[in-house]
């Protein structure tokens, strides 16, 4: 497919902002600007558009916030009653309003903590249950990720003492049954085929790690061994979610005798790089408690991100989740007809996308069909757009983009395409 380039698209010629003076003191140097005024180039990430095929990208920031939410990380960014109660002009709790927003929404949890990301709530539900004492575990579930992060690694810091059972192809009931006893601290469980970070467990060769077994006991048979049960989510789903029928939650982890349940708020849930831990609430104020969680606590930001998050919802992830098909497909209709206009070739094709990096669940879509030669272009323009290279074609899957950036879309393509 080739791109032509005949109509340059015509570009606002460029404005730079205006700089705030510097202030000279009598006699003295030029002192830095004053504050508040517009970073230099550079000094920010660049604006992404993610139109690839997988919907929570982990290289791109994971899940977009929700306008209350920017309005609410906003406001945060001055001062706030983080740490301050304003009724009776006391100390309060740090995150108890984002505490509350989580207990509203899963009332099945008797507590909840958030700390800056899912491994550390991992880290702090293993220290609390598991100090000195076995942690019971699927070998299939003993992973290792990018940049050689293990699982085992990070366990075992906690002082637990890890006891695999099963094989790598997973484990049964009675594997863990075997497992417990009186020196068992917990068992810990991952949502099937995913690790505590998203990422699909790829251990056995030739066999994909979403082919979970038939005979892998829920959190329910786990519980009834009657000790612990810690169930990593990871995927930040607090209720079950009608459009990801195979999608676990939080609400349900918990009726079915979970201990804990850990998650992550940057993914389904589609909140700010948060770790939940909700459940019993003893469990849940020894991990308050504990010395590590003053380092892991999340930051005021976060807090706010994911209050707005969980009390408001309509979050663009979920959206993107919930799109129908035919109404992709009328908007890359509209998107095609538009870059042809402009003279560059592009098609409407089908295509899926799967919601986590590697995850099973897959979602029919849509997607624009360009020449494979406007990748670079496009990475490098403003806002960039990285989208998915197949069959000598770049597709740009239009579930994983907002439908208010459709414009943003066509405007970044025309220009790329005008480009040498």
């Amino acid at each position: 497919m080739r791109a032509r380039t005949s109509r340059p698209v015509a570009t606002p010629a460029h404005v730079d902002p205006p700089r705030t003076a510097a202030v000279r003191p009598p006699g003295g140097r030029d002192q830095d600007p004053l504050p508040g005024g517009p970073p230099a180039a550079g000094d920010t990430p660049r604006h992404v558009i993610n139109a690839t095929s997988v919907l929570v990208h982990p290289g791109l920031g994971r899940a977009v916030l929700s306008g209350s939410a920017r309005h609410a990380v906003a406001v945060a960014s001055g001062c706030t009653d983080l740490e301050y109660d304003l009724h009776n002009g006391q100390r309060g709790r740090r995150g108890r309003e984002t505490v509350a927003a989580l207990l509203a929404a899963v009332p099945t949890a008797a507590a909840a903590y958030v700390v800056n990301s899912n491994p550390a709530a991992l880290v702090l539900a293993a220290t609390v249950l598991a100090p000195g004492r076995e942690l019971v575990i699927s070998r299939r579930e003993l992973y290792e990720i990018r940049d050689g992060f293990r699982l085992p690694e990070l366990l075992t810091s906690t002082g637990a003492r890890l006891c695999p059972v099963g094989t790598a192809d997973g484990a049964v009931l009675e594997d863990y049954r075997q497992a417990v006893w009186s020196g068992t601290g917990c068992v810990l469980t991952l949502v099937p085929g995913r690790s505590a970070t998203g990422c699909v467990l790829t251990l056995v060769p030739g066999r994909s790690a979403t082919d979970v077994p038939a005979d892998r006991p829920d959190v329910a048979a786990l519980a009834g061994l009657h000790v612990p049960v810690i169930a990593d989510i990871s995927s930040g789903l607090l209720r079950p979610e009608p459009a990801l029928p195979g999608e676990p939650d939080a609400e349900t982890a918990l009726r079915q005798g979970a201990t804990l349940v850990t998650a992550s708020g940057d993914k389904l849930l589609g909140g700010p790089q948060t770790g939940l831990l909700l459940g019993d609430r003893a469990v849940i104020e020894q991990v308050r408690r504990h010395p590590l969680a003053r380092a892991m606590q999340a930051d005021k930001l976060a807090l706010a991100a994911l209050r707005a998050t969980v009390a408001h919802g309509g979050t663009p992830t979920l959206a993107a989740v919930r799109a129908a098909p035919d109404d992709l497909r009328a908007r890359g209709e509209s998107l095609v007809g538009a870059l042809r206009a402009g003279g560059v070739a592009a098609e409407l094709v089908e295509s899926h996308v799967t919601v986590l990096s590697g995850a099973s669940t897959r979602l029919h879509s849509f997607a624009v069909a360009v020449d494979q030669r406007l990748a670079g272009r496009l990475r490098a323009g403003d806002p960039a757009v990285v989208g998915d290279l197949r069959d000598g074609h770049l597709l740009l899957d239009l579930r994983s983009v907002p439908a208010g950036n459709d414009t943003d879309l066509v405007v970044a393509v025309l220009a790329a395409a005008s480009r040498p």
